[in-house]
């Protein structure tokens, strides 16, 4: 996207608040929402793709996958609080006029989340070999387990700056580019799986996906720091270190990375609470789980272009255009993820017949799957919710909400039903944990940009 284009986008939303139509509003979200839908879709198919070649492999080897998947959505989670807390900073700089800010934050962004990928990436390669044994999982499966996680825990840096670098591309506007780069990882991860899974198995989906985000992420830096031109650097630019900048992504990024530990964490203990049910449960439980985010993958894709709106919205001193930007996100995303999780609940037996051969794993999958597809249009409203909220510079109280929702209700619900129902109670506890959680932050919604 040119500069000019990213300034008449800015004027549009500043000359329109006024304007008694509605129609320009929801083609604004509509013209954000997609390419970050796409660039969300991607990255949902890179899953679906190691999950099936990784499948063909049989039960042991999804186990181990799905034994660690919480770990790793632990590490990338802590990436992206990272990226939010910057980017939220540029998106409402950018909505202020004052490109020159939004390219020193961009700067110490680059800076302040490479280190912290590399002690990430420190800490995940230490414990890589004890994880699974502290997971619960059958020794069958460590050794497979362990050296998927190894492998992840080098490529994050690679994600880190992939991360960052999209993220801050979005919040200038440029939505397009991020898409198209994320499309050509699922590619390449195709690719590298294809060749690599034949000789190294499991490892060689992790070290197939970790070289397809190296890739891209050196691409989406170019796009970034060369080729944009809002973000470009330029080096007759001074940028000195402005502790403010360092505060304020503290004050955004924390509170999402202590969610992101505490929500992941939940999941880790549900893993250890599924584990003693044995092969089968852990395999359907990582097919389930992958196939359901294809369901929710247009809510964060929305909650994207959320983010952007509110928060050049506020940036630009218009809060009811932020609240407008704000409901039509949260109607977009439930109605869509609603279709979504209709659609899934009929066809989910020929995705698990895709994703695995073991006709049981098939079963139990599309069994504990349709359990939780109820609760998809208020999980909708708790995903688009928080990205408003983000925008917004609100992530202390969503993250507490979270926390209450995840560990006071599904934790609770899962140790109570799982003895009597197997995987089937644990995902009747999701479902209704999604639910609180949806209902919870739409309050939180209305009381932070409903007062405009």
């Amino acid at each position: 996207m040119k500069k000019n284009d990213q300034k008449k986008m800015l004027a549009d939303i500043l000359q329109q608040e006024e304007e008694p139509g509605k129609r320009w509003k929801w083609s604004m979200v509509w013209k954000l929402s997609v390419p970050a839908i796409l660039s969300q879709l991607t990255s949902i198919m890179m899953q679906y793709i190691d999950a099936a070649m990784v499948g063909s492999l049989g039960a042991d080897a999804s186990a181990s996958i799905g034994v660690v998947s919480t770990s790793t959505w632990l590490l990338s989670g802590l990436c992206t609080a990272t990226s939010v807390g910057f980017s939220v900073q540029v998106a409402q700089q950018i909505g202020a006029g004052e490109e020159k800010k939004a390219r020193q934050i961009w700067k110490h962004g680059l800076v302040t989340a490479l280190c912290f990928s590399m002690i990430l990436m420190t800490a995940g390669i230490l414990v890589s070999g004890k994880l699974p044994v502290w997971l619960g999982a059958g020794e069958e499966l460590w050794e497979n387990a362990s050296g998927y996680f190894f492998v992840y825990s080098l490529s994050l840096p690679a994600l880190q700056m992939n991360s960052l670098a999209g993220s801050m591309l979005q919040c200038s506007g440029n939505m397009r580019t991020p898409a198209i780069l994320n499309a050509s990882m699922c590619g390449l991860d195709m690719v590298f799986n294809f060749v690599l899974i034949r000789y190294f198995g499991v490892l060689g989906a992790a070290i197939g996906t970790a070289l397809a985000a190296l890739t891209v992420s050196l691409a989406m830096l170019w796009m970034a720091c060369i080729h944009s031109p809002v973000l470009r650097i330029n080096r007759k630019e001074k940028c000195r270190y402005d502790g403010k900048i360092l505060r304020r992504m503290i004050r955004i990024g924390v509170p999402m990375g202590f969610e992101h530990i505490a929500v992941c964490g939940a999941m880790i203990v549900s893993t250890r609470i599924i584990a003693p049910l044995g092969t089968i449960a852990i395999a359907a439980n990582s097919f389930a789980v992958t196939a359901e985010s294809i369901c929710y993958m247009p809510g964060y894709g929305i909650a994207d272009a959320a983010t952007v709106l509110v928060g050049q919205s506020l940036g630009a001193g218009k809060k009811k255009l932020a609240k407008n930007f704000s409901d039509f996100s949260i109607l977009i995303g439930c109605t869509v993820m609603t279709a979504a999780g209709t659609f899934m609940y009929v066809i989910c037996p020929v995705i698990f017949r895709i994703l695995t051969p073991d006709v049981q794993v098939q079963q139990l999958a599309a069994e504990v799957l349709r359990i939780e597809l109820f609760a998809e249009p208020l999980y909708a409203v708790a995903i688009v919710a928080s990205g408003a909220l983000r925008g917004a510079g609100d992530s202390l109280i969503p993250s507490i909400l979270n926390l209450i929702s995840i560990w006071g209700v599904r934790l609770t619900l899962s140790m109570m039903l799982v003895n009597q129902w197997g995987l089937q109670g644990v995902w009747v506890a999701m479902c209704i944990e999604l639910c609180v959680r949806g209902l919870l932050l739409l309050g939180r919604q209305r009381q932070k940009l409903g007062r405009a």
